[in-house]
């Protein structure tokens, strides 16, 4: 019952904090559009674009990794009861991000920021969910 309550965990997780992601970059594009005449399936136009990018647009991003994180590892370890399916949405969210950043060009700052962000983020919102809760809770039920 502990692995389909993890796998459920993490999956939930995966998709809570990946919705949440999508929202807050949406606002941030709202706050911040993207330049006219960008073509998404040009890699030189998203190149060109990203060069033009306020910092404020690229903060909105973070703070959307980092929500996305905090909230993932949350649902994970509230449906788990434990931190460690939290961790597991961490390092899921961990490769997307990197698979982002070799996709699509980032200055350098907010690369190593974002990477650096989001494992302690999920970790930080599976101590929220499970704080409180006796030793092995998880084993209980």
């Amino acid at each position: 019952m502990v692995v389909l309550r993890t796998a459920l965990a993490v999956v939930a997780g995966f998709v809570a904090g990946s919705l949440l992601v999508f929202a807050v970059e949406s606002i941030g594009h709202r706050v911040f559009p993207p330049p006219a005449g960008l073509d998404p399936s040009d890699p030189a136009s998203i190149r060109a674009a990203m060069a033009q990018l306020p910092v404020g647009a690229l903060l909105a991003v973070l703070v959307a990794w980092i929500a996305g994180s905090f909230v993932g590892g949350w649902v994970a370890a509230l449906i788990s009861r434990r931190v460690v399916p939290a961790l597991i949405v961490g390092l899921i969210t961990l490769a997307a991000s990197a698979a982002n950043l070799i996709m699509i060009p980032h200055p350098l700052w907010f690369a190593i920021s974002g990477l650096l962000v989001i494992l302690p983020a999920a970790w930080l919102g599976g101590k929220v969910a499970t704080r409180g809760q006796p030793h092995g809770a998880a084993h209980a039920a």
